[in-house]
């Protein structure tokens, strides 16, 4: 199994991500964060920055059919789980065309759903039928492998921590799981952006609650490796997994500029 790249605590693989997962040391990954392909590219449109675009994203965002994109979810979340500690937790992330699918399974496979979260958008692209409400939120689900193990919270940090761009969240109050965060910004998208792009935001507040330093951190559908950036900045390992070199390269970029601010 060949890397696409490794530096320091992080490792890319480029390839089918059944195939690399079946590779990996069984129970080796603390967390997963996984944001799976919303099979959404129908040749329908969108709006981006004010303008009308295509929806399409690429092959491998176009459904195959409600039978088949449940199979597509079934094996990468029973590949998953092989990898996952006993005590580990997995966050998937998706909008109502896939994220029911994967709860499902999720059940199916034995798991236990501790919370969905919502993500609310604040700003959020105008939906451009005027058909619809404005699609202003994703769902995303936690769960930890099974009934009886024992998963990490850090129950205090959520409290009492720095959420000052959540307009949401009351200070010394419980974190809730409505999480107010705007889409990624600017600066996360220096060297381009992959269509489904996570804001580092979202990824602090999931990585920190849910993981401890030097942890390892699993994402089997990295893209532009929002995960493993925030994973990096905040003493974590992690690994991962995308079948598209463009959004590989894209992500090598961004580790190269984070480590060498390290280095500095």
């Amino acid at each position: 199994m060949q890397r696409y790249y490794e530096k320091g605590n992080v490792q890319l693989f480029c390839g089918n991500n059944l195939e690399i997962l079946d590779n990996l040391e069984k129970e080796s990954v603390d967390m997963i964060f996984a944001d799976p392909p919303y099979k959404l590219s129908n040749d329908g449109i969108t709006c981006h920055s004010g303008k009308i675009v295509s929806v399409n994203k690429g092959s491998w965002d176009k459904s195959l059919g409600i039978d088949e994109d449940f199979e597509f979810h079934k094996k990468w979340i029973n590949a998953c789980k092989r990898v996952l500690k006993p005590n580990g937790t997995i966050w998937i992330s998706g909008t109502y065309h896939s994220i029911y699918a994967c709860g499902f399974v999720l059940q199916q496979s034995g798991f236990k759903i501790l919370n969905d979260i919502c993500w609310f958008k604040p700003n959020a692209s105008p939906n451009m039928s005027c058909r619809y409400f404005t699609a202003s939120h994703e769902t995303i689900i936690w769960a930890k492998k099974d009934n009886n193990s024992k998963h990490i919270f850090n129950y205090e940090v959520m409290k009492n921590g720095s959420w000052e761009e959540d307009f949401l969240k009351k200070p010394k109050k419980q974190m809730r799981s409505v999480w107010a965060i705007g889409t990624p910004k600017t600066s996360e998208k220096v060297f381009g952006k992959h269509p489904t792009q996570k804001p580092l935001e979202l990824l602090r507040r999931i990585i920190l609650s849910s993981t401890n330093r030097d942890d390892l951190i699993l994402d089997p559908f990295t893209g532009s490796s929002t995960t493993g950036i925030m994973a990096l900045m905040l003493g974590r390992k992690f690994i991962g997994i995308d079948i598209e070199q463009e959004y590989l390269s894209l992500s090598v970029k961004r580790f190269e500029q984070l480590l060498s601010k390290k280095e500095v």
